[in-house]
């Protein structure tokens, strides 16, 4: 049985643990609003250039010598796996559930006969996958810095495309946590090399016929590249929202759970306490007693 003072100790210890874990929750409530913001003005744009690349992509004959970038190699025996995971733990399951995710489509896509490559982004997700997945990691790269920007992102997208057109891979799918809420974030798969062209359906109708000035093919050309960018970045911007979303949901589950210990301890050291004065009062009242 602990004595007084282990539990005065460890009633002081939780408590000095329970004022971290309420700043880490106020600063990451902090960053989240601003990272929230970010995000969602990014999602319009991102958004917006697919639809449009979509369209032009659409008005292409099917003979025509499109970009690499669209078109692709004709074949998808290798692909590459983009995973987006943050540099920094205490955030609850925003990391292991990017990483359970990834475990799952490696071993399915390796199931098929297909070769598959890991590139990591955030230094918990290549923690976490190198042990099993060390020899198909090809990359990784940390983003330690207090705000994400277009060149950060553009790094990233430019290694893509330098790698696709080296022949490393077939397809490249980037995998992050897309925000819904502070406590809800959603697995995203999403395919970047080649462009996948969106349905009918989800272009915009219209009967109106348009003549390109440049070519169809040359404006693909350089605007593939900048939608790859601009891609990368909204899930690096989606990734950024929901790791704090998560880093501040749990810091507060934390906080709550040190207050219910912290009452747990505190009454096992009161029953402990009194437990002690009634014993000595035992021995002072049978030593009156006996004299």
């Amino acid at each position: 049985m602990p004595s007084l003072k282990d539990l005065k100790n460890r009633i002081k210890s939780v408590k000095s643990t329970q004022k971290i874990t309420k700043a880490m929750k106020m600063v990451a409530a902090a960053k989240l609003r601003r990272a929230r913001e970010q995000a969602e003005a990014a999602r319009p744009y991102a958004e917006g250039m697919e639809r449009l690349l979509s369209s032009l992509a659409s008005s292409i004959n099917a003979g025509a010598d499109a970009p690499k970038l669209l078109s692709g190699t004709g074949k998808s025996d290798t692909q590459l796996i983009v995973v987006a995971t943050s540099d920094r733990g205490l955030c609850g399951g925003f990391n292991s559930s990017i990483v359970r995710f990834v475990r799952r489509k490696v071993r399915e896509l390796q199931g098929q006969g297909i070769k598959v490559k890991l590139l990591c982004v955030g230094r918990k997700g290549y923690e976490q996958l190198n042990h099993e997945f060390g020899s198909i990691i090809i990359g990784k790269s940390e983003l330690n810095k207090k705000k994400l920007a277009y060149g950060d992102a553009e790094v990233i997208s430019r290694e893509l495309a330098s790698r696709f057109e080296a022949g490393e891979f077939d397809v490249a799918h980037i995998v992050y946590n897309r925000f819904k809420s502070a406590i809800s974030q959603i697995v995203t798969f999403q395919q970047v090399i080649p462009l996948e062209i969106a349905s009918n359906q989800q272009l915009a109708t219209s009967n109106a016929t348009y003549e390109y000035e440049p070519s169809e093919t040359e404006i693909l050309a350089d605007l593939l590249p900048k939608n790859l960018g601009v891609q990368v970045y909204r899930s690096l911007l989606e990734n950024a929202a929901s790791e704090q979303g998560a880093r501040m949901t749990a810091m507060d589950n934390a906080t709550r759970n040190a207050g219910e210990m912290i009452k747990g301890l505190s009454l096992k050291y009161n029953r402990t306490r009194q437990a002690a004065i009634t014993k000595e009062l035992i021995e002072i009242i049978s030593g009156a007693e006996a004299v």
